[in-house]
């Protein structure tokens, strides 16, 4: 529902923030690793995601869109719900979490507060795959689409296709018809290729 939120940051605590927005205070829920982001910042900008339940509508803030993504494949995997996926933000550094995950690595997932064998290992056979295939980081740094190769490639790795067939088809386009395709040209014909 909400993207990101633009404001003026009225209060800050390790657990959550007051954002001042259009004159309205926005409660949002934070990790440490955006609480350590913000800095003396009086100006910030969070990226948001809004969970609603039967009892409350709650906030989360993320220093960036990496962050946010990684927590979003966090809380898909069965067992591991907003608070969980916040503890860990908190207890290590999202790209510690990615590399731990696609290692397999369970001792370093486990010293999480609230993660035992079994969510260990549930966040492992879940996510791996899809990390590996994002490659390294990408979850963490937000996506850079200065050209038209990178959003082309962008938007096939969001329609699920892997990253090498992908760039693979999308080179064979700019090699047979040109670097002056528009984003939309380029993913029609590196479709017709994959």
């Amino acid at each position: 529902m909400f993207e990101y939120i633009d404001g003026k940051l009225t209060f800050k605590c390790p657990t959550y923030i007051v954002v001042e927005a259009g004159g309205i205070g926005y409660h949002i829920n934070i990790s440490l690793n955006t609480y350590s982001s913000l800095a003396d910042a009086e100006r910030c900008k969070v990226y948001t995601w809004l969970h609603i339940k039967e009892d409350a509508h709650t906030l989360y803030g993320f220093a960036d869109e990496g962050e946010r993504r990684l927590f979003l494949h966090l809380i898909s995997v069965s067992g591991i719900g907003p608070n969980t996926g916040r503890m860990m933000l908190s207890s290590i550094t999202p790209t510690e979490i990615q590399t731990a995950i696609v290692n397999a690595d369970l001792p370093l997932i486990q010293r999480i507060k609230g993660i035992g064998v079994k969510s260990a290992q549930r966040l492992v056979l879940e996510l791996q795959d899809k990390l590996k295939k994002e490659g390294t980081g990408s979850l963490i740094a937000a996506p850079l689409n200065n050209t038209v190769r990178e959003e082309a490639l962008s938007a096939l790795l969001m329609l699920g296709f892997t990253r090498q067939p992908a760039e693979k088809a999308i080179d064979a386009a700019i090699k047979n018809n040109g670097l002056e395709l528009t984003v939309e040209e380029m993913i029609k014909i590196a479709l017709k290729n994959l």
